[in-house]
């Protein structure tokens, strides 16, 4: 199998302090999922608020991240954009910086067709050797990518994974029966993890991780080893910290979450504001009866 993409992959925070990029807190979070026996780390995608970085502050975040990686992890940048000339910018720049790979989320707001997405994705792969994920998450984008077109995609040497965020376990199954050993599936959804792996996905890009990595990293390696028993376990346990961290628009609960457990700052860039009253208790509540506070 040519993919090298699989296991706990965390959908990455990017601290804030100040209105600036928390670079020691930064640093810390790196460190704690490399103890806590995390496979990946995507730093600047949706999670890590990459719609309201700067350019600069987007390549210092990836530069950063595998500077304190070190190697002990892959390291795959969220180079995505709706514009393919500034998706090649970023996606260049993860390669220049070490990166293991690249995370690349399909156009959004443009509402490309399925050869518009195709041909943004081989634009990308023709112009940088680096390993590619797909990123399919119509919620965020508003455009679905076919599994015929992810397909296809895979006829490119450097398309070796997809984060699936479409939300149907029957589109998903295609994806995984269209491609077999060219691409590994990771999910793009905590909740549907363990049901993707049982038909035979890879892992997950996650966002739960970012709280509970440990938790997250043995419910995907019992999967992966097909001990469901054991997985069916973690997944009841880890469910209500995800239907807890997905109270309001993702990244300011996981965030808050965080922040309540001392690892970061609560501080959200707009048009993202901080938790309401009402939501942020019931996020706490979570967090105290899976024992994070």
């Amino acid at each position: 199998m040519r993919a090298t993409f699989q296991g706990s992959i965390v959908a990455l925070v990017t601290p804030f302090r100040g209105g600036k990029v928390d670079e020691a807190k930064l640093r810390e979070l790196v460190e704690w999922h490399v103890a806590s026996g995390t496979d990946g780390i995507v730093p600047c995608g949706t999670t890590g608020e990459s719609p309201t970085l700067s350019h600069d502050e987007h390549r210092r975040v990836v530069e950063l991240v595998i500077e304190t990686a070190r190697g002990r992890l892959a390291v795959i940048a969220g180079t995505g954009s709706n514009s393919t000339s500034e998706a090649i910018e970023l996606t260049s720049h993860a390669k220049k910086a070490g990166a293991t790979g690249a995370l690349v989320v399909n156009p959004y707001y443009n509402k490309p067709t399925q050869e518009g997405l195709y041909q943004h994705y081989t634009a990308i792969a023709r112009s940088v050797d680096l390993p590619l994920m797909l990123y399919n998450i119509p919620g965020r984008t508003s455009v679905n990518m076919l599994p015929a077109t992810v397909a296809r995609l895979t006829q490119l040497p450097t398309v070796v994974s997809i984060k699936e965020g479409s939300g149907s376990i029957q589109q998903i199954d295609e994806v995984l029966q269209l491609c077999g050993d060219r691409l590994t599936v990771l999910s793009g959804d905590d909740a549907m993890t363990l049901p993707m792996m049982a038909l035979g996905g890879h892992g997950v890009v996650s966002v739960v991780a970012n709280v509970a990595p440990r938790e997250t990293a043995t419910l995907v390696t019992a999967a992966a080893k097909g001990d469901f028993a054991q997985a069916r376990t973690s997944h009841r346990r880890l469910l209500p910290l995800v239907n807890a961290l997905f109270l309001e628009t993702n990244p300011i609960p996981v965030k808050t979450a965080l922040a309540l457990m001392g690892r970061c700052q609560e501080e959200v860039r707009l048009p993202l504001c901080a938790m309401q009253p009402d939501t942020k208790q019931k996020l706490s509540d979570a967090l105290k009866r899976h024992g994070l506070l």
